[in-house]
């Protein structure tokens, strides 16, 4: 499906403009409000993200706040952890399979042992999850965030003498040429992963905060690349949620100008989209 009216009526995003940039919850309402619902459990598994740290401090602390960004509030986690315990075979429609297996792990003393870092753990069940989504944006989304996360930690462990295999999660190409290639100048990844001289460089910058633009920057670069031919899809509308993300960022979330012109604009748009 083509959302002609939606995608006309966005702002104009700009990594370092914030003025026009849209609230992510009055975004969410919006997109809520108009994607199929098919189009939706796209966007829900970009969200997911955001439950995955929620599941993991819930787990630390039933009362600590959640990221409001996730799909499943306290109420919602308090409901899934008793179902998992006390159903052999769950179902619920808010239970990704990846979930259910990370607690099942988590808590089976035996499995647990094999566990070093718990989040890197749920990271690489959530790489393998999207990575087998039916649309082809998202799928390359989440590979393209797995390189980059992994080639800058085998990087940095390699700077600092820590065991690069720990610290790589996932599966796929490029994180089985980095396990078998760890003494390699560059993990004999040349050709394999186009951005590798410029994570190399950015992996080199002192300045954290540098950095972390720099790596957006990247994030930023590839959305427009790979939404080029793009204009009205859904691939053109996740990319936009994703560039939002990214923004928000570096921002303290108190865009009042940003969010007054969003609203405006939802207001026209609501008068020609048909819900």
């Amino acid at each position: 499906m083509n959302y002609y009216c939606l995608v006309a009526g966005l702002p104009d995003l700009q990594i370092n403009v914030t003025n026009n940039v849209p609230a992510m919850d009055t975004l969410l309402e919006e997109l809520y409000a108009t994607l199929t619902t098919k189009d939706l459990e796209l966007l829900n598994l970009l969200r997911l993200k955001y439950d995955n740290r929620n599941l993991l401090a819930y787990l630390e602390n039933k009362e600590t706040k959640l990221n409001p960004l996730g799909t499943l509030s306290t109420t919602d986690w308090d409901e899934l952890i008793l179902l998992m315990n006390e159903e052999k075979k769950p179902k619920d429609k808010r239970l990704q399979p990846y979930m259910l297996k990370y607690y099942r792990t988590i808590n089976d003393e035996k499995l647990a042992q094999a566990i070093t870092f718990k989040e890197d753990f749920l990271s690489t069940l959530y790489y393998d999850f999207g990575a087998r989504s039916k649309n082809q944006f998202v799928v390359d989304w989440f590979e393209f965030n797995l390189n980059i996360n992994n080639i800058l930690a085998a990087l940095a462990c390699r700077k600092h003498g820590f065991d690069i295999k720990t610290a790589i999660v996932g599966n796929n190409k490029v994180v089985d040429t980095i396990r078998t290639n760890i003494n390699a100048r560059d993990f004999n990844l040349s050709g394999m992963f186009e951005q590798l001289d410029t994570l190399v460089s950015i992996s080199e910058n002192p300045n954290l905060l540098d950095r972390e633009k720099a790596i957006d920057k990247l994030k930023w670069e590839w959305l427009e690349d790979h939404t080029f031919f793009n204009y009205f899809t859904i691939e053109c509308v996740l990319a936009f949620y994703l560039r939002c993300e990214l923004i928000h960022r570096w921002n303290d979330l108190t865009l009042e100008n940003g969010q007054a012109i969003f609203r405006q604009l939802i207001t026209d748009l609501k008068k020609d989209v048909n819900l």
